[in-house]
């Protein structure tokens, strides 16, 4: 599978955030339907609550047009968010875009409507200072 433009800028975002990456890809079997989640990481809260667990689809947004790109996305992270209900649902999933497609593109209306409807949880991310910016739960 391809990776994203952005793929090793958000990783390494993710890591600075204090995030450890526990798999690039995340590899994911429903059946004999298989997917590749971008990253799965998890995040020690404290020894009595044990490890928050995260599943992240990284989205740049860099080809030709945003509404296919974003089609895409919703349609990746709904079949995603389904199988890891199925098979891991403590594992949060996550949608990760670039500040610039956050503050331009995702706030357009429709698009705010269509995260509200499939439940995403977004994560805006600065590609160039390779810095987490805002967690959208």
């Amino acid at each position: 599978m391809a990776k994203d433009f952005y793929h090793e800028n958000f990783r390494e975002a993710l890591e600075r955030d204090g995030w450890r990456i526990t798999h690039d890809p995340y590899p994911l079997r429903v059946g004999s339907i298989g997917y590749e989640i971008d990253y799965g990481a998890e995040k020690l809260i404290a020894a009595e609550k044990g490890n928050e667990k995260i599943a992240v689809e990284l989205k740049g947004f860099t080809g030709p047009s945003d509404v296919n790109e974003f089609h895409k996305a919703v349609g990746q992270f709904n079949d995603y968010f389904v199988a890891l209900e199925m098979i891991e649902p403590d594992r949060v999933l996550f949608l990760a875009v670039p500040e610039e497609t956050w503050s331009g593109f995702f706030q357009e209306k429709v698009i705010q409507k269509a995260i509200q409807r499939i439940q995403a949880k977004i994560i805006v991310f600065d590609p160039h200072q390779r810095t987490i910016s805002l967690w959208i739960k």
